[in-house]
């Protein structure tokens, strides 16, 4: 029975039923659409059927609509509306730079870089809207997979994300872990393995980001012991802080250590083997097909490569 409800009215059967209602004859009718006029007349009669009802009634030699018949009319003319407004708003969708550019950034990241790109493609492109919103990787990807977001700006690689055929990613800078200490006996080394960092307590990200789970992961495979941990904090600028102040070891990104290269100086090390990851663009393959995505995404690489991202980073920071 759903089935049957399902397959109602093909969009052949309302073509037909709307060609006889303009012509109120089935002759002309039947010519018009290419089709016998015994196989048009079966194809009403499939219709009368399935309503329980006439559509038409001849008097003498005319043919008329029934009350169901004006009452399918106006549902048949209803329904191709929606289908042509339907059709308009994807094409509008698809081949327009007009529109929203929903955006996640992964709230360990510093957003004076993408927020500044935002102003400035702004400026070029009044008429597409951008709404950047600071979120944790589990927020990411829930809104990645029900497609709340277009873009997600994040670190990889992230075992999160299990079906990866369905994303696309883009990156925007290569990214290096670094080691923040306050110790006069570590200012000659150029790096410093991670078995030789437990003499002190660090400050770290909370256990579910990224940078924390890492760590974890190359302190496992390196077989060392977890440090003692003296605080977990969300932004790079508090765990710098923090570290400061407290004297606690602290592991940062290098994008955020080139904006404090001049305060920090040699207080910072690489660790051997050094622990890298990306800053990228993640979005659904089928956002390719959307020219503003696409046109916002070019923008970007063109920015960058007017002034790249570390040089625009450690300008905002400086203002």
């Amino acid at each position: 029975m759903n089935q049957e409800k399902s397959n109602m009215f093909s969009s052949k059967a309302l073509d037909y039923f709307l060609q006889i209602a303009e012509t109120m004859n089935y002759t002309k009718a039947a010519q018009i659409l290419g089709i016998s006029q015994p196989a048009l007349t079966q194809q009403i009669k499939k219709i009368e059927k399935k309503i329980g009802a006439p559509l038409f009634y001849s008097s003498g030699k005319k043919l008329y609509l029934t009350d169901v018949g004006y009452l399918f009319l106006q549902m048949t003319h209803s329904v191709n509306t929606i289908f042509d407004n339907t059709a308009y708003k994807i094409q509008k969708t698809i081949n327009s730079n007009n529109g929203e550019i929903k955006i996640g950034l992964l709230s360990s990241i510093e957003d004076k870089v993408f927020t500044d790109f935002i102003s400035t493609y702004y400026k070029k492109n009044p008429d597409t809207k951008v709404t950047l919103y600071k979120l944790n990787r589990d927020d990411i990807w829930n809104k990645l997979e029900n497609n709340l977001l277009d873009l997600a700006i994040m670190y990889l690689p992230d075992h999160k994300i299990e079906n990866w055929q369905s994303y696309v990613s883009k990156k925007i800078i290569d990214e290096e872990l670094m080691f923040l200490h306050h110790k006069v006996d570590k200012l000659n080394q150029n790096s410093i393995k991670l078995s030789e960092t437990n003499d002190e307590k660090w400050t770290l990200y909370p256990d579910t980001y990224y940078v924390n789970e890492l760590l974890r992961e190359e302190f496992k495979n390196q077989l060392t012991n977890l440090p003692s941990i003296s605080a977990y904090l969300t932004t790079p600028e508090q765990l710098y802080r923090f570290s400061k102040t407290t004297n606690s070891y602290t592991a940062l990104p290098r994008s955020f250590i080139e904006t404090k290269i001049v305060d920090i100086g040699s207080k910072v090390l690489s660790f051997d083997p050094k622990i890298v990851f990306q800053l990228s663009y993640v979005y659904r393959f089928d956002k390719e097909q959307v020219p503003r995505i696409i046109n916002f995404l070019d923008f970007f690489t063109i920015y960058l490569e007017e002034e790249n991202y570390y040089s625009r980073l450690k300008k905002n920071f400086s203002e």
